[in-house]
């Protein structure tokens, strides 16, 4: 005869070590809301829905915007996160920028630069590593490049011609 209890007990234990290794082997993948209950830890500024700023913001903490903001931004180190109701026409430098509003201007990422489904970016961007999710707008130029090879990398010049190989031929 077969003993119910005991096969309950064996597949139960079996399911319960496949378990404990999947977990291992495979780390949770970080969800945005993950992300913002990390930076929420850290001390963090906001910028409320109904505030309008025009100039230079600069901190030494997490900045979150809400309402809008004209001028240049500059947390080195933290983060800036432009909510969805956040409208800025500024430059941002910062350790990571997600963007889930909309945002005019330059962003320079240290670490990431994040483009939500909701964003709606219109500039350029430089980080080591960017992510656009889909839906999100982006009008601009990327460049990807690690912080290392930022000061030492030579730029090749684009559509050059040699002055001897014809006179009418013109740059680009």
């Amino acid at each position: 005869m077969i003993d119910m209890k005991q096969i309950k007990e064996n597949v139960s234990s079996k399911i319960k070590t496949y378990q404990n290794q999947e977990d291992a082997e495979f780390p949770v993948k970080e969800t945005r809301q993950t992300i913002r209950n990390k930076l929420s830890e850290e001390s963090s500024a906001a910028i409320g829905a109904s505030i309008r700023i025009k100039g230079d913001v600069t901190g030494d903490e997490n900045l979150i915007i809400q309402g809008e903001v004209e001028g240049t931004i500059l947390v080195q180190g933290h983060n800036v996160t432009i909510s969805k109701t956040g409208k800025v026409k500024a430059n941002i430098e910062a350790r990571q920028i997600i963007v889930e509003g909309q945002l005019e201007g330059d962003l320079n990422g240290d670490e990431k630069v994040i483009i939500c489904e909701t964003g709606n970016v219109y500039g350029n961007i430089i980080a080591p590593r960017v992510k656009l999710e889909d839906g999100a707008l982006f009008k601009g130029s990327i460049e990807m490049e690690p912080q290392t090879h930022k000061a030492t990398s030579v730029k090749p010049a684009i559509n050059t011609v040699k002055a001897s190989e014809s006179s009418d031929l013109k740059t680009a």
